[in-house]
């Protein structure tokens, strides 16, 4: 599955536009995590255990996208879109959001 952020790919032609997919991924930090990232509010620096979070939520957010693609047969999503942000009453849940358009290349 080609997932681009462009309105095409190269070198290649659309067939067939399928229609928007999207994927959704929501988590929660933990405790031992938010205590970790207030002492890096506090000092300054990165915050890997936030870090590592959002990276697994894109990346789950992006097979996800990829798979509802892939169940109308298409074999690109075009115009990849990725949205991040806070949730909770506390701020401490994570929510990523991906969009695009799936597609059907000519061969």
């Amino acid at each position: 599955m080609i997932l681009t952020t462009t309105p095409y790919v190269e070198e290649k032609k659309v067939d067939a536009y399928l229609g928007v997919v999207f994927g959704e991924v929501i988590i929660g930090t933990n405790f031992v995590k938010d205590i970790g990232a207030s002492f890096t509010n506090f000092f300054g620096g990165r915050s890997s255990g936030y870090e590592d979070d959002l990276i697994e939520a894109r990346e789950e957010a992006l097979n996800e996208i990829a798979q509802r693609a892939q169940s109308l047969g298409a074999d690109a999503v075009l115009g990849l879109k990725m949205d991040y942000e806070a949730m909770g009453a506390d701020g401490t849940m994570l929510m990523v959001t991906c969009s695009g358009t799936a597609v059907k290349l000519k061969d």
